[in-house]
């Protein structure tokens, strides 16, 4: 029961990859949709959801393949964590250093980095700890982080300029080794906001054992959405002196965010298991079969597009390959806006069509 269970699991990471590949290519930034862009500073919005829902789904499908981990950490275990661990932060490496490996202002950290410390950290805990002790740890990062951001700053400790995240990682890594798309160096994948991160994989973690120590789908449900819906309350709730921030990773960000996936992942089981309505969903299933692949393929295609293949315009103008599929061929079919969006919808089925290959062919690519 517990295998039928992780098709809706595979589908939600599906689902999670091709909303990654619609927010990260749009024709333009300057004609984007609201809701698929990051929220500025505080709040949260559909985009925002991403990154903590694959997380989550870490975190489910890590209860599944570590409950043979009994004894602990073992010298074999901790071989597999480490291994996993390195290969995933050498690739986020690698996607940041392409295309010109400019190593003297190379960012260190970033989206795949986070997963790998997260899953490091996380790997390690769910090997020592019982699910009751993890669930005292789960409170302790949640409440020890917002100490440290409260504490760990004299003037205004959840702003951009002055949280304790960016002190620490420009003191580690210093400012030409930092993500700049915020104005200043600040990396939202910083390593202290890694800490909460973990709690995110947790609470995937703590909803693998709902789906498999509970007698029906049913059952699962039910306690799936009550869970859920009582963190996003209490992640409410405390927004009101913890803002819900991604790119501080907030302890009420990682409630808000983890008990929406609960729900979600709850509505698609009800939806996949309960009610057997599975066809909609089999384009999504590719796309989880093969999450590390294809967003690996998607960063390297998009930078390639972007700063290696040029085209002349209509106009004469050298330009991106990027800007021209943009710019000459989706908006002259649907307008600035419209084409912008059309050109990611067009790209998910690019991709779409690479993992439908690879699953025909059953080529999963894992690590």
């Amino acid at each position: 029961m517990a295998t039928q269970r992780l098709m809706a699991l595979d589908v939600m990471r599906g689902l999670t990859i091709a909303l990654m590949i619609m927010v990260n290519t749009p024709g333009s930034w300057s004609y984007v949709y609201p809701p698929l862009l990051h929220s500025k500073w505080h709040g949260c919005t559909p985009t925002d959801l991403v990154f903590p829902f694959f997380l989550f789904i870490v975190g489910v499908s890590m209860w599944f393949s570590f409950k043979k981990f009994d004894e602990g950490i073992t010298k074999k275990s901790l071989y597999k964590v480490l291994k996993r661990f390195s290969i995933m932060f050498l690739l986020g490496v690698f996607l940041n250093a392409f295309p010109y490996f400019d190593f003297e202002n190379l960012r260190y950290l970033g989206v795949l980095q986070r997963i790998a410390i997260a899953y490091l950290i996380g790997a390690l805990l769910c090997m020592q700890f019982n699910y009751k002790q993890l669930l005292i740890i789960f409170g302790i990062i949640l409440l020890a982080y917002w100490g440290l951001l409260f504490f760990g700053s004299t003037n205004e400790p959840y702003e951009l300029s002055s949280n304790l995240v960016l002190k620490l990682d420009v003191l580690l890594f210093g400012k030409n080794h930092l993500y700049n798309g915020f104005g200043i160096p600040f990396d939202p994948e910083g390593l202290l906001s890694s800490l909460p991160a973990v709690a995110t994989l947790l609470l995937g973690y703590f909803s693998g054992k709902i789906i498999e120590s509970s007698g029906n789908i049913m059952a699962v449900v039910k306690k799936l959405l009550t869970v859920g819906t009582i963190a996003v309350f209490i992640g409410f709730i405390w927004s009101f002196v913890f803002p819900i921030n991604k790119a501080l990773w907030t302890s009420s960000y990682v409630l808000y965010t983890g008990g929406l996936a609960m729900v979600f992942l709850a509505f698609l089981l009800w939806i996949i298991d309960v009610h057997n309505f599975k066809k909609w969903s089999t384009p999504f299933l590719h796309f989880g079969t093969n999450p590390l692949a294809i967003y690996m393929f998607s960063g390297i295609y998009v930078l390639v597009i972007i700063y290696l293949i040029n085209i002349t315009n209509a106009q004469g103008e050298i330009i991106s390959a990027y800007d021209y599929l943009y710019a000459d061929i989706f908006v002259p079919i649907a307008g600035n806006m419209n084409g912008s969006l059309l050109f990611a919808v067009t790209h998910i089925i690019f991709f779409w069509l690479i993992t439908y290959i690879l699953y025909k062919r059953k080529i999963f690519i894992k690590i």
